[in-house]
């Protein structure tokens, strides 16, 4: 049985995937055209308590002047220069991925991009937002400026701040086709092909089995909707996504996002017998367990862990990952530990790495 000894103390929150046993093709795909789009335009946020750009930055001054002079009443720039509740913003909206409709309210972000210290306090004055080829505008947000972190005060959010002048659809439907689209996750031939065996035996005439489901790639299922179903495919779309599958095996891997401090394990995922020396610990695999004597007894230490518990004849990370855990191994130094494993060869995996 290996054993791991260390020495250390704090807490690690790590998330480990348990594959399930059962799903949806509408789960593990979403339909080709679906897809965010972005709005971006720039704007003024006034009322700010002194923390505005002041008069140092000229183009606020120069913005706010201009819209004085729209409203009919002009203001020279220099009159203007001892304002500092007033500041220059980038305002960004992401539509949802189904599209939106005109009417429809979504939240707006906001950024200073001048010399302003918060944007806490402050209002977001109707600013006109354009899509990334800056030609039509599609909405036009305004209202107040929610800071949600104090540290991060020259960011904040408009809640559905911003209304939507025109329609953003999209169309799934191309040429009488859909395309399933894997998520990046499940994308694989094995599981593109289950999907379009799948279709074709579930949505065929009773009796035969037609081919109107073809994986492409290990990311795209091409599904061909039945002359009867095309005036109308609402229904057959759904029926599509609603079909149970068994999703094979997950491919051994592990993702790590530094900035989190988190690690996410599926499938399988193998260690080999490894000694390693991080930060005055010392990680080693004993195989077999040591037997006791008088003359050197095997104390049992908080500092010692037991991996492959269930005597399976192999360690795996999650039997390490729960060993660290229960040492209480700060995140930092596991995301360490594993990728020396990885580089040395004895982590027997895909390693996914987040910044």
């Amino acid at each position: 049985m290996d054993t791991l000894r260390l020495r250390t103390a704090a807490l690690i929150a790590v998330a480990i995937a348990v594959p399930a046993e059962a799903t949806r093709i509408g789960d593990v795909t979403h339909l080709k055209g679906r897809r965010d789009n972005k709005l971006q335009g720039l704007g003024l946020v006034i009322g700010l308590p002194g923390t505005g750009d002041g008069g140092k930055y000229a183009p606020s001054i120069q913005a706010l002047a201009s819209m004085l002079q729209k409203f009919a009443n002009p203001v020279a720039p220099e009159l203007l220069k001892d304002t500092k509740n007033v500041a220059i913003v980038a305002v960004e909206v992401v539509l949802p991925e189904n599209g939106v409709r005109e009417g429809d309210r979504v939240d707006a972000q906001v950024s200073a991009i001048g010399a302003a210290k918060s944007l806490s306090g402050g209002r977001l004055l109707l600013a006109p937002l354009q899509g990334p080829d800056l030609g039509a505008v599609f909405a036009f947000a305004s209202g107040p400026v929610v800071v949600g972190d104090p540290k991060a005060g020259t960011t904040g959010v408009v809640r559905q701040g911003a209304t939507m002048e025109a329609d953003v659809t999209h169309f799934y439907i191309d040429d009488d086709r859909v395309t399933l689209v894997l998520e990046d996750a499940h994308a694989s031939w094995a599981l593109a092909a289950t999907i379009a065996q799948l279709v074709n035996e579930e949505l065929s005439p009773p009796g035969q089995v037609q081919p109107i489901a073809r994986a492409i790639d290990p990311k795209n299922v091409e599904v061909i909707i039945p002359p009867a179903e095309r005036s109308s495919p609402a229904a057959f779309i759904a029926a599509v996504e609603t079909i149970e599958l068994l999703v094979p095996p997950s491919e051994a891997r592990v993702t790590i996002n530094r900035r989190k401090g988190t690690v996410v394990i599926t499938g399988e995922v193998e260690i080999g017998p490894a000694l390693i020396s991080y930060n005055g610990m010392t990680i080693s695999t004993v195989q077999p367990a040591p037997v006791g004597t008088p003359d050197a007894p095997v104390v049992t230490e908080k500092t010692v862990a037991v991996l492959d518990p269930g005597r399976r004849g192999g360690a795996r990370l999650r039997d390490l990952v729960d060993a660290l855990n229960a040492l209480h191994l700060p995140a930092r130094d596991l995301i360490a530990i594993i990728e020396d494993l990885k580089r040395s060869g004895k982590l027997h995996a895909k390693l996914i790495v987040e910044e």
